[in-house]
């Protein structure tokens, strides 16, 4: 069970403080915490109110870190459906293991409020630094990491602009080069398959690269056909299949990740459509599910295994006492596949 002080970092909220701000007992609170069956719900509910105000997170590993480290990091991924962030993670796992160090990892499923649960609860666990995706999470869940003195990073998602330490790629950027070689290509029906974009900003930045490429080459962004669905090879299919019944349909289908973009080129071929000869396809990521997919797709490469290592050791720096060091930028250049072609001289299908 926690204690008071000594279950936090120094300066951080105390089981003491969660208590007075309930208007319960230190034991109360730790019965809502432990034993939840043992108190009345409206009790817990107070009790949990406080914790979230406060950015109360027990550290039940304190113990031992008064004589030595916990040894453990924590990440925490918006999704396991999938295999968009293994590469990554598996890199930064191995650079962790090399200094003795274990790694836990949560799924947030794309919930801000399960992403704040789920890094208070690697707080608990005694995670000594946490990686995170992206720069988009509630203001509470960076108030927490601040009150509990944490080292966190932010991968996935390169900002110059940004004010917390990141590894990675600028999104836009690298969206926009590959819809201005789509462009190039000859094609202007250009159509989008993206993840949602609220609470998303990698979605969001690869939208307004397709959106930037479109507007240095003179077409009107206000034309793109655009699909919005969570990720998945299902999703990707269902959304593409809405966008080759427009009239006149894409001559070129930009997806978010490669994961829609297979859904895409799986049911372009379930219709009869050929791809690139009637429609072009792209992804981003580059995962190994382009290289086999028939074609071969196109894509965005991901520094993976690169941005996985980086931010394993950024990470290992900052809890010796490293200064939080500035954003990482890596280069995301494009695969070039089978799935991207010319447009059809008679406009595509349909």
């Amino acid at each position: 069970m926690p204690s008071d002080r000594t279950d936090t970092a120094p300066g951080a909220p105390t089981l003491s403080d969660v208590a007075a701000r309930a208007g319960v007992s230190t034991a109360t609170v730790s019965r809502a915490l432990n034993a939840p069956g043992q108190v009345t719900q409206a009790t817990r509910t107070r009790v949990m109110q406080a914790v979230r105000d406060l950015g109360y997170a027990p550290n039940f590993g304190a113990r031992a870190l008064a004589a030595r480290r916990t040894n453990t990091f924590g990440a925490v991924i918006p999704t396991m459906d999938n295999a968009i962030f293994a590469r990554g993670l598996q890199a930064f796992q191995d650079t962790l293991r090399e200094h003795g160090v274990t790694l836990l990892v949560a799924s947030s499923s794309y919930k801000p409020e399960q992403e704040e649960d789920q890094i208070r609860t690697l707080i608990t666990r005694g995670a000594e630094a946490l990686l995170l995706i992206g720069h988009d999470r509630t203001e509470a869940a960076y108030a927490l990491l601040d009150r509990q003195h944490i080292p966190y990073l932010v991968a996935w998602a390169w900002d110059e602009a940004a004010p917390r330490p990141c590894v990675g790629f600028d999104n836009r950027a690298a969206m926009q080069a590959l819809t201005a070689e789509v462009i190039a290509l000859g094609h202007r029906r250009l159509a989008v398959i993206t993840a949602d974009r609220a609470g998303n900003d990698r979605a969001r930045a690869r939208f307004q690269g397709v959106c930037a490429a479109m507007a240095a080459a003179g077409l009107d962004a206000g034309a793109l056909l655009v699909e919005e669905t969570p990720y998945s090879i299902a999703n990707g299919a269902t959304a593409f299949a809405r966008l080759m019944d427009a009239h006149p349909p894409p001559t070129a289908v930009l997806c978010g990740n490669d994961v829609l973009a297979a859904g895409a080129v799986t049911q372009a071929r379930a219709l009869g459509i050929d791809v690139p000869g009637d429609v072009s396809v792209t992804g981003f990521d580059d995962i190994e599910l382009a290289a086999i997919l028939t074609p071969a797709l196109t894509t965005v490469h991901v520094p993976h295994r690169e941005m996985g290592r980086r931010a394993a050791q950024m990470l290992l720096d900052m809890r010796a006492g490293a200064a939080p060091p500035p954003g990482l930028r890596l280069d995301a250049g494009i695969a070039w596949r089978a799935s991207l072609g010319p447009p059809p001289v008679a406009g595509g299908p349909g």
